[in-house]
């Protein structure tokens, strides 16, 4: 399977990089074809210019091949901190230029845009992992966990992929070493579960 894993954390010493190379080091034991992409390393541009705007509008050869990619993937995993109930900006752009109308979605005949579009992605299986800071019942009871919404129903959903899991790791700030540990562990087990060894 040709997997792709999205990572957005700015230091490069962080938990969620950690995260990273675990879910990496994962899918190359089990045999998988993996790419993957540190938005900040790579120093990504997150504006959307209106040149791009529209459906079929010409892109940057970088950004024609970042939607290649995730139109011949398999498995998406993406990576980053919770930070306002929201991934950061870099990877809020990189959904408004890669996952763009005619990739990762299409609205149907006669349709401007005002009804349910039509998935056009070829992964099936989504995984996100991401860490935050308020603890599950605060996340629950004041924030009502924004990022389960986004990322199940507005982002994978939307654009066809059929199996979603989101991992979250807390609390992060006051976390042990041996926590870390064990929370790597954890991803690996979910990789595996989700992208098993290929025989």
């Amino acid at each position: 399977m040709n997997i792709g894993v999205i990572l957005a954390h700015p230091n490069p010493k962080s938990f969620n990089h950690a995260i990273a190379q675990s879910v990496l080091g994962c899918l190359t034991r089990n045999e998988h074809q993996a790419y993957s992409h540190d938005l900040y390393g790579e120093i990504f541009d997150p504006v959307l210019p209106y040149s791009e705007f529209l459906e079929g509008a010409p892109l940057p050869d970088i950004l024609r091949k970042r939607c290649d990619e995730i139109q011949e993937s398999d498995g998406i995993v993406a990576v980053h901190p919770n930070w306002w109930g929201q991934p950061p900006a870099i990877l809020k752009g990189w959904m408004d230029r890669v996952l763009r109308s005619g990739v990762a979605y299409r609205f149907l005949d006669g349709d401007e845009g005002e009804g349910v579009p039509r998935g056009l992605l070829r992964a099936r299986v989504a995984t996100v992992f991401n860490s935050s800071n308020p603890s599950a019942q605060r996340e629950a009871e004041v924030f009502g966990d924004p990022l389960e919404r986004l990322w199940r129903d507005c982002v994978f959903g939307l654009c066809g992929v059929n199996f979603f899991l989101r991992r979250t790791f807390r609390v992060v700030i006051t976390s042990s070493e041996e926590e870390r540990r064990r929370w790597l562990r954890d991803v690996e087990e979910i990789i595996s579960e989700n992208f098993p060894h290929l025989d």
